[in-house]
Formats: structure tokens, C-alpha cells, sequence
């Protein structure tokens, strides 16, 4: 059997890659036919998700115990997979004050292939365990391989390199029994049926990998005390909206008046998080600072430490 014959057996068996008879002509509706249509098939990726919350939960768990001790979090992927990676990594600085180094995402080809295709990119193990390498992957680090396949070389080969480093592994695909989360220590399989499009994986695969992700990212970030309760008190005051929000951020958690929230953001050099503590903590910005790098950054603790010392 040559090597194209062998891939088509391969694709022919998953469930990503099946034809919808039911769909052969949907190119002759009507385009709010099609919209319906397939605005229908997107509705059924939350339940696909839902089923897989435990295994999920049991990842971002022990995701979070490595990133408290200084881990970084790594997306491998190629394609669809690993923009969804790319792009959510991308999101974590501004949303939860995170070092870019914290949260990174690997697309194979590199950084050019999120605009344009890395032909071969891959198909190679290699290429994964030459970035991981480059990044120098350890034990408190976690690599969570993505692919709507679960069969892609590109992450296989990060999450089979990633574990011979040590570090936490996690397999995210949307076939069962895949490759990839046989692969890894965490195998979350969110099998969302065929595609609209047949083999167009960018469609409800897509969609299912934009869920996880933001589950694990999110869900992490809140057991790093990065939020206090639902409120983003790490963010990153980069632009006018984002000082507004911070502003805002500040009222919603003290209910403090507006003079009272520039003093105390001027006094925190504009930390969110440690102008929230210096209201309703009663303490100066230095011993904000102090309080929270001893609480590791959890605001609810620096909080019962400022009320203990009172």
C-alpha cells in the first residue's frame, strides 16, 4: 500500500473525516437554509464538550498545581489546531497580566504559518520536539497536544517528546480512541461527529478546541488567583478601554467612590489587584505589594492577612 493509500485508510476511519450523505446537497438550499443549517450542527459542540468536563477538569487541575511552581503552559499544534493554541496564548497577557512566556503556543512552521500553510510542517515529530527543545520543556512545564485528528505526527510527537522531559501532558482531539490522547497523561476527546464541510475541521472541531481552551486557560488562571471572583483583577491596562475597565474593575469589587479609586490606583502604580486591596484591605500600596507576593498573587488571602493584622 503506498504512503497516500495508507493515510486515505487512516482518514477513512475517523469520525471528522466522514461523509453526511444527508448534506450532499446544501449547496441547492437557500443561503438562510444553509445559515440554519449549520448553525444547527454548531448547537450540538457544547454537549460534545460537556461530556468530556471531568477529564478536562482533572488536566486544569493538575495544570495549575505545575504553573504554581512556575511551569509555563504550551499549545502544540499545526493548522486549525494549533492557531486555536496560538490565539489563546496570545490572549493571556491582556487578560490575565501573565508573562508571554507563561502561556505559549507552537504552530508547526512557525510563527508564518498562522496566515499561510507550512507545507510538511506536520507531518513532523521531529519538527515538535525541535520547538519544545528550543523552549527548554521540564518537569513543572505541561504540552498539550491539539489536533482535530488526534492522529496529526506534529502533536503526538510534542506530547510523546514532552514526556520524556517530564512534563505534564495533555492530548485534545475530536475522535475517540485517537493517537494522540493514548499519547498523553490526560486524554480529553471531544467527538463532535462530521463536519458540514467533509474534513473541514476548522468548522465544529474548531469551535470545540476554542471551548477547551478557554476552559483550561480560564480555569487555571482562576486557581492561580488571577480573578477575584469573576472579576479579571490581573488585567493588563494597556490601552484607554482597558484603564476604564480597570477603573471599573476597582468600583465592582469595593464599591468605593471614585476619588477614592484614583488614590488608590496612583498609590498601586495601577495594579488592579493591589488597588483592591489598599481599599478594603486599609493598607499603602508597599504593603499591598508585600501582602500579595506573600499570598502568591491570591487577593483573597491577602485580604484575610491585611483583617488579621488590623
Amino acid at each position: 500500500m503506498t504512503a497516500h493509500a495508507d493515510l486515505r485508510a487512516q482518514l477513512d476511519t475517523l469520525t471528522t473525516e466522514a461523509f453526511r450523505q444527508d448534506l450532499a446537497e446544501i449547496d441547492r438550499l437557500s443561503t438562510l437554509d444553509i445559515a440554519r443549517t449549520m448553525n444547527a450542527e454548531d448547537a450540538t459542540v457544547p454537549a460534545a464538550v460537556a461530556a468530556q468536563l471531568p477529564h478536562i477538569a482533572a488536566a486544569i487541575d493538575a495544570i495549575a498545581v505545575r504553573m504554581a511552581r512556575g511551569g509555563r503552559l504550551v499549545y502544540a499544534g499545526a493548522g486549525t489546531a494549533g492557531r486555536m493554541g496560538v490565539l489563546d496564548a496570545s490572549e493571556c497577557p491582556p487578560t490575565f497580566n501573565t508573562d508571554p512566556a507563561d502561556v505559549v503556543g507552537l504552530i508547526a512552521g512557525g510563527p508564518s504559518a498562522m496566515v499561510k500553510s507550512v507545507e510538511g510542517a506536520e507531518d513532523s515529530p521531529e519538527l515538535a520536539a525541535a520547538d519544545l527543545t528550543a523552549l527548554g520543556i521540564g518537569p513543572d512545564d505541561t504540552v498539550i497536544g491539539i489536533s482535530a485528528s488526534g492522529r496529526t505526527p506534529y502533536a503526538i510527537g510534542a506530547v510523546a517528546f514532552a514526556r520524556t522531559r517530564g512534563a505534564l501532558t495533555v492530548g485534545l482531539s475530536c475522535n475517540a480512541g485517537s493517537a494522540l490522547a493514548a499519547a498523553a497523561e490526560h486524554g480529553i476527546e471531544v467527538v463532535v461527529g462530521p463536519e458540514l464541510l467533509t474534513g473541514s475541521t476548522r468548522l465544529k472541531a474548531g469551535t470545540a478546541q476554542k471551548l477547551v481552551l478557554n476552559l483550561i486557560s480560564t480555569i487555571t488562571m482562576i486557581r492561580l488567583g488571577k480573578t477575584y471572583g469573576n472579576l479579571m483583577v490581573d488585567m493588563r491596562s494597556s490601552n484607554e478601554k482597558l484603564r476604564a475597565r480597570a477603573r471599573r474593575i476597582v468600583a465592582l469589587a469595593t464599591g468605593a467612590p471614585d476619588a477614592e479609586i484614583e488614590a488608590a490606583l496612583t498609590a498601586t502604580d495601577g495594579e488592579v489587584k493591589n488597588a483592591v486591596l489598599v481599599i478594603l484591605g486599609g493598607v499603602d500600596g508597599p504593603k499591598a505589594a508585600e501582602l500579595l507576593a506573600a499570598s502568591h498573587g491570591h487577593l483573597r488571602a491577602a485580604l484575610t492577612e491585611a483583617a488579621d493584622h488590623r
